[in-house]
């Protein structure tokens, strides 16, 4: 068995983070449109995140906000000219649009795509799927500028442009944009294993059969789509498995799985309402696992945390993970978590039984929380080998020192403040330009 590390990529919050509503289902974007937002504290809240698990011996990486706001999609919407009249014309015209424009939703890396590790695939590369978000037109824009972060992050700088193939990585364009091949990523999808370098078991949850009709919120994964992901990735039938999230749950506001379950190594954590056929799922998973493991599953009943409560602090959309020097594993959790009397209840019950979780960490990620998305959002898991994080652009890879640099570019370059009305400054538009640049550079990445 060869030795590998999760590695947590997490996207960097951009300065044009602002509450623009525009995620249909995501409860707490709806609930704060409209809503003066805070870049400079959103940006700095989440580097903290990340210096935590630096400072824990953790493998920590970043991806670069993408580059807002969106000329081309400006463009193929009608308005030319020069970007200044681009977007005075936009504000005057179609304001929704420049919001959409202007969308800081690539900060939550769980979208951006789905990963298998080189142990579970069938060639023995890392297997890499950009996310083709096309549920929702402002997160349908991100995949192209997902393709080039990735390919320059995973594969090193220069690689795409040689023609020649990774010899450690397959990165894959996203699916078809096209509802029946819906896909939102990694946060729908969960992989559970001995250690990170053995042969596991990957999980994928999906809300809707392709063609199918639903009502209320939309739900945003097909089978099909986990299903063609899972073959080109090469994954075992028998070491795979595809189970569909609670119809109450999406409904509830649980817009992706990641929503109310979270798992890593041997362990999944969910809520009792998780997935359509629990115990089901339960048994597909011990099934694929024979051999490998013996799962720990670790269901929250709705008796102790309501469903509602279990969507609005985000005590899923954690991050579970082997700290290192610990025997049992650690969920970093939202303040939000903390501050919900039935989640803190169980919570303090959790850590003090002798199950396989042994304590929980708060930060705090308020301004993203607004926003929708919670810590699990924040990060894109990858399984790497050392020769595969050696084969990584290391300008990515954070320490100390790169986390003091990037929070230095947010507070000079980022705003305290940002209001709707501010998207209608062309200003804002070159401020968020040479935010980026100052961003790359720091980082040793070139547009």
């Amino acid at each position: 068995m060869t030795k590998a590390w999760e590695v947590n990529f997490d996207g960097l919050i951009g300065p044009n983070h602002n509450y623009g509503g525009l995620s249909d289902g995501n409860l707490a974007s709806g609930k704060n449109e409209g809503l003066v937002s805070h870049p400079k504290e959103a940006a700095l809240q989440g580097l903290e995140k990340m210096r935590l698990l630096v400072k824990a011996g953790l493998k920590q990486g970043v991806l670069p906000p993408l580059p807002r706001p969106n000329f081309p999609f400006l463009f193929d919407a009608g308005f030319g000219g020069q970007q200044t009249s681009m977007i005075t014309e936009a504000a005057r015209i179609a304001p929704n649009l420049l919001k959409t424009a202007y969308s800081a939703s690539s900060m939550w890396a769980a979208n951006a795509a789905t990963i298998s590790p080189s142990a579970d695939s069938e060639n023995g590369k890392l297997q890499v799927t950009v996310a083709n978000l096309s549920t929702m037109l402002h997160r349908s824009l991100e995949p192209d500028e997902t393709y080039w972060t990735l390919s320059r992050v995973l594969l090193g700088q220069g690689i795409e442009e040689t023609g020649t193939e990774h010899p450690l990585v397959q990165l894959r364009h996203e699916l078809p944009a096209h509802s029946d091949f819906s896909d939102e990523g990694a946060a729908n999808h969960v992989r559970l294993c001995a250690e990170h370098g053995a042969h596991g078991v990957e999980l994928f949850v999906y809300g809707r059969e392709a063609n199918e009709s639903t009502q209320g919120f939309p739900a945003r994964q097909t089978r099909l789509a986990s299903e063609s992901i899972a073959r080109a990735h090469g994954l075992r039938p028998e070491r795979t498995v595809f189970a569909r999230q609670a119809k109450r749950a999406i409904q509830a506001g649980a817009f992706h799985n990641d929503v109310v379950c979270v798992g890593t190594l041997e362990t999944l954590f969910f809520h009792e309402f998780a997935f359509e056929d629990t115990e089901q799922t339960l048994a597909d998973i011990r099934a694929a696992a024979q051999g490998l493991f013996d799962l720990k599953p670790v269901m929250v009943p709705d008796a102790e945390v309501p469903l509602a409560d279990a969507i609005s602090s985000y005590l899923f959309n954690s991050q579970l993970l082997q700290w290192p020097g610990e025997d049992r594993l650690v969920l970093l959790a939202p303040t939000e978590t903390r501050d919900t009397p039935s989640t803190a209840a169980y919570c303090e019950k959790l850590v003090q039984g002798n199950g396989p979780i042994g304590r929980v960490e708060y930060v705090d990620v308020r301004q993203s929380m607004r926003n929708g998305g919670g810590p699990a959002c924040l990060r894109l898991r990858v399984v790497m080998t050392e020769e595969e994080i050696a084969a990584a652009h290391q300008g990515t890879l954070l320490d100390d020192a790169k986390i003091d640099a990037l929070q230095a570019v947010v507070r000079k370059h980022y705003r305290d403040e940002l209001s709707p009305e501010d998207l209608a400054d062309p200003a804002f538009a070159e401020e968020c330009m040479v935010a980026r640049k100052a961003i790359l550079d720091v980082v040793d990445l070139k547009d």
